[in-house]
Parts: C-alpha cells; sequence; structure tokens
C-alpha cells in the first residue's frame, strides 16, 4: 500500500458557503430493538425494478448516514436509496446507557430495517448492499448470512481486522473491563466552523464547502453553543472479544452476489495495524468470496465517498447494471 502523501490543509473560510446537494433527503425514524433510529432516504420506491433495486448505504465508524450525499449526487441514475444512522450515530440514539456496542447488534440492526413496513420496501425479492468501513464488514458478513437477500455487493474498504491468537483472549477482557471504569468523552467544539476544520484534519481532501455542510450533520450545536460530535463516546471502547477471522470467511464463502472492491490509493493500513495487517492479506483473504472484482481509485484516501464522488459513482453504476 502506497504511504499517504502529506496535503496541506484547503482554506476555511468563515464565509465558506456550504455544499449544496443536488438530490435531497428525507428522514424516517423508526424504532428498532431498542434504539430510535434514523435512516435517510433519497428517491421514490417507485423506481425499483428487478434489475434496479433499492441501493442501502451503510456507513463507517464515526461516520453518519448524510455523509452519502456527496455519492449520492454524483450518480447519474435515480434510484431508491436508504442509508441509516448506526446505533449510537447521528440521530439514532439508544433508549437505554450502553457500556459497549456489539458487532452483531448491526447485523440484526440491518435485518429489522431492512424488513420495516415503514420504508415502502417494494415487493423485490432482493436489494443491491454497499458498505463503508465498518460497514463494509457488516454487509460482507451480512450477505454471506442471508445471501439470498442481495443482489449485488460492495465493500469500500471493509478490511476487516488482523488475526489474534487465542492467548490474547484474557488481556483483550481486561482492557475492556479496565475502560469500562473510565468514562469516555468526545472533544466539543466551539463552533461549526471547528468542526469543520477537523473534518479536513482527519482527511486533507475534504474540500471546504464539503466540509462546512458535512459539520452540521457530524455535530450539533448545546444550548450554551458549543457543538458536539453525533457519536456515543462509547464507541470508543475496545471491543472484548477477538476479532475470529476464520468465522469471518465462513460467512464470506457464501455469499452468492458479485461483490465489487474498492480501495483507495492513498489508504494506508500501516497506520492502523503497522505490519500485522496488510493488504496482500486483505486481497488474500477476499480469494474465498465466489464472484469478486476489485478496484482502485487514484487520488483518493479511506474516505473514498468524499475524495472522490463522481469516479466512485461511476465505478457503482457500472458495476450495478
Amino acid at each position: 500500500m502506497n504511504e499517504a502523501p502529506s496535503l496541506p490543509l484547503p482554506l476555511l473560510d468563515a464565509a465558506t458557503p456550504p455544499y449544496r446537494p443536488h438530490r435531497h433527503s428525507r428522514s424516517l425514524h423508526l424504532p428498532i430493538r431498542g434504539v430510535n433510529y434514523h435512516l435517510r432516504l433519497w428517491g421514490d420506491p417507485g423506481w425499483c425494478t428487478a434489475q434496479r433495486p433499492a441501493l442501502v448505504l451503510v456507513h463507517g465508524w464515526m461516520d453518519v448516514a448524510a455523509s452519502w450525499q456527496f455519492l449520492v449526487d454524483a450518480m447519474a441514475q435515480d434510484r431508491f436509496i436508504v442509508a441509516p444512522d448506526w446505533r449510537g450515530f447521528g440521530h439514532s440514539r439508544v433508549a437505554a446507557h450502553t457500556d459497549s456496542y456489539w458487532f452483531p447488534d448491526y447485523l440484526a440492526d440491518l435485518e429489522a430495517f431492512l424488513c420495516a413496513p415503514e420504508v415502502a420496501w417494494p415487493a423485490l425479492p432482493h436489494i443491491d448492499l454497499l458498505g463503508h468501513s465498518m460497514g463494509g464488514n457488516v454487509v460482507m458478513m451480512y450477505a454471506g448470512i442471508r445471501p439470498s437477500r442481495i443482489r449485488r455487493l460492495i465493500n469500500l474498504e471493509g478490511f476487516g481486522l488482523p488475526e489474534r491468537p487465542p492467548e490474547h483472549a484474557p488481556a483483550q477482557y481486561a482492557k475492556w473491563l479496565d475502560e469500562l471504569a473510565v468514562p469516555q468523552e468526545l472533544r466539543p467544539y466551539e463552533n461549526a466552523e471547528g468542526v469543520a476544520r477537523r473534518l479536513m484534519k482527519n482527511n486533507p481532501r475534504l474540500s471546504p464547502d464539503k466540509a462546512t455542510w458535512l459539520a452540521g450533520h457530524w455535530a450539533q450545536a448545546d444550548h450554551e453553543g458549543r457543538w458536539h460530535i453525533m457519536g456515543d463516546p462509547a464507541h470508543k471502547r475496545v471491543n472484548p472479544t477477538l476479532y475470529r477471522v476464520a468465522e469471518v470467511l465462513a460467512c464470506w464463502k457464501r455469499i452468492t452476489a458479485p461483490v465489487l472492491s474498492v480501495v483507495g490509493r492513498q489508504t494506508n493500513m500501516a497506520q492502523w495495524w503497522g505490519e500485522r495487517y496488510t493488504l496482500a492479506e486483505f486481497e488474500q483473504r477476499l480469494t474465498v468470496v465466489p464472484q469478486v472484482r476489485s478496484e482502485w481509485i487514484e487520488d483518493c484516501g479511506h474516505m473514498l465517498h468524499h475524495d472522490q464522488p463522481q469516479v466512485l459513482a461511476r465505478l457503482i453504476e457500472s458495476f450495478l447494471d
């Protein structure tokens, strides 16, 4: 994997006009498994056909459904698109206090809203499903667990995690117990401009207009005017259970839908895992998937849907058709 270049931060003027969406979404709130779930919907269910079913987009860790706006706008086709805020992110608020978030809950939540009549899902046997990062891991597993539900599957940098031996389990559980005793916090910001600057610091390829628009969906102001990221700080705690590669691959092997895997050329996996998990190992894992096509996008990092939405949209639409 190429090393990510050192990029200068884009200039952000206080008067920077926010990005203007071309396709407008509507919100739907549903009670799902103890969560007041928020879904963002674009388009009309009546547009769906067997060859062009509903497209479901699921975001990654510390992201929100509104993050897909740039990709939705870049698509040439009008489609019915549904994107959730995962539990504990965005407007999907957990009713009770939560110490930790469990990966199987994302699978169960996905299953629940795919069956929710309030979404007005067309009476079709399948959907097209796309996930980014953490969401990419969710959709890959779900497509192997419920293979008949998925017509086409797209994984945007849903790499998974390094293999860890069972001997690491005691220390992992101990770390989790230690973290439960410490309140988790997310840093507040003085204003929306501060949020936008944080977004551009995380991703220097994010343009000021997109950062300004996204800041209003990624965070919200309290009664004192400070801005807070719309994510439960409990997401920062480690998962007490180890990532079980053999179980994940057993799910991947059962995927029947054609799969498109997309990676940004400047994504640097070493920044997360060093040499413990490489792109070559991820590509080796993908070989268990019966039908998979791998693509790169140039001048692009982990946030593909922000960095190159037009290029990504063309890849997606070509694959879906």
